[in-house]
């Protein structure tokens, strides 16, 4: 894909604050402090999000490779989109291993023609579990989740929560490193999202299943959320995590167990989880740099995979590993989100309410 054509542009007329009338914005400072978009050639399209489109392109200045981002303006009116000056004005500022670069902003003829330069990474996890012909090792997903986490907790020390973490928007440098740019890590020992809901009524539905039904007992004020007595939850006593990774060691589950409470007072935090003793067990997570490289498949995107990512979108944040999910063991107890356990003849609670995150944890 060559560079963009040149095409002259337009004058620019704005209307002066001191005196009446208007002035031309003289042709040298069209563009303020930024760079123009010409000087990046685009080389291919490697994915779409909801606020623009995203190329690879080549810096014709350093040669570099970034990711080249165009902010979607299609009916604004009125500037730029509130959730792209957000983006930018948070990306800006965040330097961290883990979370995407945005190196600079650049602009094109027209005012509505923006886009953020970034740094480019290789892959999007999403392309390689579509891709990969046999999943991550265990040593893999702990390097994996423990940058994950080193991001999270970043963010969340600088009061900013992400609220769309999947994993398309996860991407892999091809030097093994995890960017945050958008997360997610049940599906990456399982290729396949672990509550894989169509519709929010039947992602609640998959949740219960899994996590048995919410109550007072292991959430306290449930009963007084606005929309709980509007809609008729299963009656599923047990959690079956235990059952659904059955190969995973009592630190992993403690760990798993742990993100996915019920009770957000209880749930562990990005920072919580960084001091989990299943990531001091062996397999030791391995070094980013002894990751596998893999084909760049954001280069060469296989087009039958809408339905898979539709899944991918609904799967939840907080899950660890999505792995292999044999027949589960109906006849083993299951020990519930809030610590009580119970058979499956629906016999003999434990009103153990469980223990504390940090005992948990360690």
């Amino acid at each position: 894909m060559e560079a963009t054509a040149d095409v002259v542009p337009g004058p620019i007329k704005l209307r002066s604050l001191r005196h009446n009338g208007s002035f031309t914005v003289p042709q040298q400072d069209r563009l303020g402090n930024c760079r123009s978009v010409k000087d990046f050639e685009k080389l291919n399209r490697i994915g779409e999000g909801t606020y623009g489109i995203v190329y690879r392109a080549r810096d014709m200045r350093s040669d570099e490779i970034v990711a080249l981002k165009k902010v979607r303006m299609d009916k604004e009116k009125d500037g730029i989109p509130i959730s792209s000056l957000r983006e930018i004005t948070l990306l800006l500022r965040l330097r961290h291993p883990n979370i995407v670069e945005l190196k600079e902003v650049v602009v094109g003829n027209h005012l509505e023609s923006l886009f953020l330069v970034m740094s480019y990474c290789e892959q999007d996890l999403a392309s390689l579990l579509e891709n990969m012909q046999a999943p991550f090792s265990e040593a893999q997903v702990k390097c994996i989740v423990l940058q994950l986490l080193r991001g999270l907790a970043y963010l969340h020390h600088n009061f900013i929560l992400h609220r769309d973490l999947k994993v398309s928007n996860l991407l892999m440098t091809d030097k093994g490193c995890v960017k945050i740019v958008g997360c997610i890590l049940a599906e990456l020992l399982a290729h396949k999202p672990l509550l894989p809901g169509s519709s929010e009524i039947q992602q609640v539905d998959l949740i219960v299943q899994l996590l048995g039904t919410p109550n007072e007992n292991i959430w306290p004020g449930f009963s007084r959320l606005p929309l709980v007595g509007q809609y008729s939850l299963r009656k599923q006593p047990y959690n079956n995590l235990k059952n659904k990774f059955t190969w995973l060691s009592e630190a992993g589950l403690r760990l798993l167990n742990l993100l996915f409470m019920f009770n957000p007072q209880r749930r562990a935090t990005a920072k919580d989880s960084l001091e989990s003793s299943y990531f001091k067990e062996k397999p030791l997570p391995c070094e980013p740099e002894l990751m596998p490289t893999f084909p760049h498949h954001r280069n060469k995107r296989a087009a039958p995979a809408a339905e898979n990512q539709l899944k991918r979108s609904k799967t939840p944040i907080h899950t660890l590993a999505e792995a292999a999910c044999p027949e589960w063991d109906r006849s083993k107890p299951a020990r519930l989100a809030g610590g009580g356990t119970q058979d499956r003849t629906g016999r003999q609670w434990d009103s153990n309410p469980g223990p504390t995150r940090e005992q948990d944890l360690v």
